[in-house]
């Protein structure tokens, strides 16, 4: 039997053990994880130290550097994230339909478990203890398949689930969680990929490459989230200030997660104008890739660092202090042009006009779609669940920032009193 067999088994064993825990077992359990978070919080930061120390030897960027660095406010934000999980209503056994046949059955559709569910991730170490905590919370055992370039943190950070899982004492189920080693050469991906039997279900959360080899080779079930090649559109009416405000925080506050902005679309009427504003704004700290139109405005501007793009650029997830500028007609174009080049992650207009306001979101297909925000708050915490497992971009089963009940199914109970068909 190879490793990911025995450790799928392990967990398939503490999952319909888990499954009967009652919600006070789990928040008991999920609270003295918590604990030892907090009480190692200074392990964990040595050990990520290690693993951004060699991501830079590589040559990693820094805003990937960013997402895969923890310390001490983050484990704070981590801990408090479960609190929040904690407090939420346990969502198995929730019965979301009920009725009676013209037979006299008595049928509910109750929420349960996956069951096995696995995640595929790149970098950031805390999605290690936010896929831990909803999964656990909603019943599921889970397998944390993270990347290379953050073992060392996923390694102190799973020590230290356990130790809490440990200390929970009866109510601790420390099986019901496994962190998968990444081979060399990806030979675990596919072998957790092809698992039929063994997990119910696979969360790729990362670039596009990891996604779509997820997507294409997995033979079992699949959550897709998404690559954030995320838009704004400056509508004609929009409030300038604002806009630039908005466009500064969706790029620059964190350039490299999947909900910061990498396009942005201005109406041709107010581009003369709003162009130099957005240079102003930004200053050097983020370059522009401008087509013909936009260049033509702001292509010499001694301000900020602004250049020709191409064809490549457009539609394009930089995760850095890039970001793509294209000048459309109108709001239709905007909205057919989004449609086209995004991945259906997290779309935002800046507009006055409420007509706009409104076709704008009844016709762009992304999970989330904003008026006059950023699409950084597109985000499990910032959405009140506390943590998420990805936005999922797909249409079936969720969509969007995914929190704990993205984690359940349903299935039906019947009471009869002997009747037959």
């Amino acid at each position: 039997m190879s490793q990911i067999s025995s450790i799928c088994n392990s967990l398939k064993k503490a999952q319909a053990s888990l499954a009967l825990h009652t919600a006070a077992q789990k928040n008991h359990a999920l609270q003295c994880v918590a604990d030892a978070i907090a009480a190692n919080a200074d392990h964990i930061i040595s050990a990520n130290k290690m693993d951004l120390e060699a991501a830079r030897q590589r040559g990693m960027s820094e805003a990937l550097l960013e997402r895969l660095m923890l310390d001490q406010k983050r484990i704070d934000s981590i801990v408090k994230s479960m609190g929040v999980v904690i407090n939420q209503t346990d969502p198995l056994g929730e019965v979301t339909g009920g009725w009676t046949t013209p037979a006299g059955l008595q049928i509910r559709q109750v929420r349960v478990p996956l069951g096995v569910v696995c995640i595929i991730y790149e970098s950031r170490p805390n999605v290690t203890v936010d896929a831990f905590c909803l999964a656990y919370k909603s019943g599921n055992a889970i397998l944390l398949r993270g990347s290379s370039s953050a073992l060392k943190s996923n390694k102190a950070l799973i020590h230290v689930i356990k130790e809490g899982l440990k200390n929970a004492g009866f109510d601790g189920i420390e099986d019901a969680v496994e962190l998968a080693e990444p081979a060399a050469d990806h030979s675990d991906v596919q072998e957790i990929l092809t698992a039929r039997g063994l997990i119910d279900c696979v969360l790729p959360r990362g670039g596009a490459k990891l996604i779509q080899n997820v997507v294409q080779n997995a033979r079992i079930p699949v959550i897709e989230t998404g690559a954030g090649v995320c838009h704004l559109f400056v509508d004609e009416s929009a409030d300038q200030e604002t806009a630039c405000k908005i466009a500064d925080n969706a790029k620059t506050q964190r350039p490299g997660a999947c909900n910061a902005i990498e396009c942005i679309l201005v109406h041709q009427k107010i581009a003369f104008n709003f162009l130099p504003k957005l240079v102003e704004q930004l200053g050097d700290r983020v370059e522009l890739r401008c087509d013909d139109k936009s260049y033509a405005i702001i292509g010499y501007s001694k301000k900020g660092r602004v250049v020709r793009g191409t064809d490549a650029d457009f539609g394009f997830e930089f995760l850095d202090d890039i970001m793509a500028v294209h000048v459309v007609a109108d709001v239709n174009e905007a909205i057919e042009y989004i449609n086209s080049h995004s991945t259906k992650h997290s779309e935002s207009i800046c507009t006055n006009d409420r007509a706009n306001a409104r076709a704008f979101q009844a016709q762009i297909d992304s999970a989330c779609v904003y008026v006059n925000a950023s699409t950084r708050f597109t985000d499990g915490g910032e959405f009140g669940f506390g943590a998420e497992l990805g936005i999922s971009t797909q249409k079936l089963h969720a969509r969007g920032p995914m929190g704990i009940k993205a984690l359940t199914t349903t299935k039906y109970l019947i009471d009869g009193d002997g009747q037959i068909r």
